[in-house]
């Protein structure tokens, strides 16, 4: 540091004076400076004044602060529900509307199914999301501790327009509504191993009736005459190529072995919970949810033919497996 003290420009220094050109001057800062400052310190005691800050020493409480004039005082959770009050206002007319409308109705509104469509997006992340993946893409199961039984997706892919209960907006939320539990006996023991190989690589191939014993194992009670399937039951149709487990020939004879849902350690799990009797969604939150729902795939339903109902010990005998759609 230079030891010149000599002022620069006629403004006295302090005596440090760096490089012989850079000083440390005692003049005053510009006045408008000095007044932003001020300001500053006045705006300080009154945000303290006006809004929750320091701790105080009586029971461990705090300043709650003044609080703007006319609005009492503030607080991070007033705001929110102000906030939420707000936003509510604006959904209620849609809200009282939905409560009496059925999900056809909703679909039919132009504005209404926009704004359930928007909503239900929501409800579909935080329920439905976990199975089916985001925007009902599925979420396979390879990698997991269940992946000897579990190969395949954990629940049906939704934006496919392949529906094992059928696609039309009423079923759809009769399905989140009412829930659903695919069921196919296990075959061990009833068909030969040999047969099971045979049934399992027409299946592969989309081609189930070519093989005599597509009927004579049963198979027909429930996946029908042309194996493609029945809504009424939830039966799998089995020759668009279209698989919610396990599309190889080992895993379509596991699927035939073992079952669906059949109480075999090694048996296929279908099961979609009842979210009425679970409680956790309400009626409207449910209508969204169809909505929402329906327009992954454009709302085009399959065309899998509806079945008369049949003997329980013809259901018993399918050959292939339903699931939880």
């Amino acid at each position: 540091m230079s030891e010149n003290h000599n002022s620069a420009g006629g403004v006295p220094t302090t005596g440090h004076v760096w490089d012989d050109d850079l000083g440390d001057f005692v003049n005053q800062p510009p006045k408008w400076w000095m007044l932003g400052l001020t300001a500053s310190a006045i705006w300080v005691v009154v945000y303290f004044a006006m809004y929750p800050s320091i701790p105080v020493a009586i029971n461990g409480s705090y300043w709650h602060g003044l609080g703007l004039p006319g609005s009492g005082q503030w607080t991070a959770i007033k705001e929110l529900a102000a906030d939420q009050k707000a936003l509510d206002d604006v959904r209620q007319p849609y809200e009282d509307k939905l409560k009496a409308m059925t999900p056809a109705q909703i679909l039919a509104d132009a504005n209404l199914s926009e704004y359930v469509a928007r909503s239900g997006k929501v409800l579909f992340s935080d329920n439905c999301a976990a199975c089916h993946g985001q925007n009902g893409i599925g979420t396979k199961q390879e990698g997991s501790k269940f992946a000897q039984r579990e190969q395949g997706y954990m629940a049906p892919i939704l934006n496919d327009d392949d529906w094992l209960y059928g696609g039309d907006i009423d079923t759809i939320y009769e399905t989140i509504s009412g829930g659903r539990q695919g069921m196919m006996v296990a075959h061990e023991g009833m068909v030969s191993d040999a047969d099971i190989d045979t049934l399992a690589n027409a299946v592969a191939k989309g081609e189930p009736t070519s093989t005599p014993l597509f009927a004579a194992s049963g198979c027909t009670a429930c996946h029908g005459e042309d194996g493609k399937g029945m809504h009424a039951m939830g039966s799998a149709n089995l020759t668009d190529k279209i698989w919610r487990f396990d599309g190889s020939v080992e895993g379509i004879k596991q699927t035939i072995k073992y079952g669906v849902n059949s109480g075999n350690p090694n048996a296929r799990i279908a099961i979609m919970p009842n979210f009425t009797e679970a409680g956790k969604l309400s009626a409207v939150e449910m209508k969204k949810l169809a909505v929402y729902v329906y327009k992954f795939g454009g709302g085009q339903p399959s065309a899998a033919p509806e079945a008369a109902p049949v003997a329980a010990d013809a259901a018993a005998s399918a050959a292939s497996e339903p699931a939880a759609q």
